[in-house]
């Protein structure tokens, strides 16, 4: 069973008015994302993980030097969809209902939880991913390296924001608080962010 790229969630260019350009996802989506699920394909065929789900894939490959091909590009692949649900044509502004209580409770405010999650972002040194994450049933944010994600780990993502570069550069050039602001002023999906806590 070959593992397939989900499609996205909207048109290439439908996130064009909110700051990021169909030409955007013709490489993002349309090479990098690809590029992964065809090297996931072509390192697993014919191999026990063929047949396994991409998060059983994550789990046994992580942590293991001779399936390190395969750890990054699983969970390139499953960052990437999760990271395309993350964004929403006119999204951003405030969480609601429980999510929001939620947020309140553990980091104190809203602002306050975009002025940790915007530091995870900008923090993060090189390639990598920003994180809103259920851990054990508190609310935290946590930062990546390259493919790292916390299904790994073990914990439960609600959101994430992707800062390799080749995610912003067409947008935004070398300015990444720009993105991670815009990010959160235009784009981000709520409602993906409260469905994921609700299952948690």
């Amino acid at each position: 069973m070959a593992f397939t790229q989900a499609p996205l969630p909207y048109d290439f260019n439908a996130l064009e008015k909110y700051g990021m350009k169909g030409e955007t996802f013709e490489y993002h989506y349309g090479k990098h994302h690809k590029a992964y699920v065809d090297n996931l394909n072509k390192l697993t065929d014919g191999t026990e993980l063929a047949d396994k789900s991409l998060e059983e894939v994550i789990k046994i490959s992580f942590k293991d030097s001779a399936k390190a091909g395969i750890f990054n590009n699983a969970a390139q692949v499953w960052n990437h969809t999760f990271f395309w649900n993350s964004l929403t044509p006119a999204g951003g502004g405030t969480p609601t209902g429980e999510l929001a209580a939620k947020i309140d409770q553990d980091f104190g405010s809203f602002d306050k939880f975009k002025e940790e999650f915007s530091n995870a972002a900008a923090t993060q040194f090189g390639s990598g991913w920003a994180w809103l994450i259920n851990d054990n049933g508190t609310l935290k944010v946590t930062k990546t390296p390259n493919a790292e994600n916390p299904l790994a780990y073990g914990q439960k993502a609600l959101l994430t924001l992707d800062v390799w570069e080749h995610a912003y550069y067409i947008d935004f050039k070398n300015a990444r608080p720009a993105f991670i602001k815009n990010f959160l002023d235009q784009l981000v999906n709520w409602e993906f962010a409260a469905a994921n806590y609700a299952q948690a």
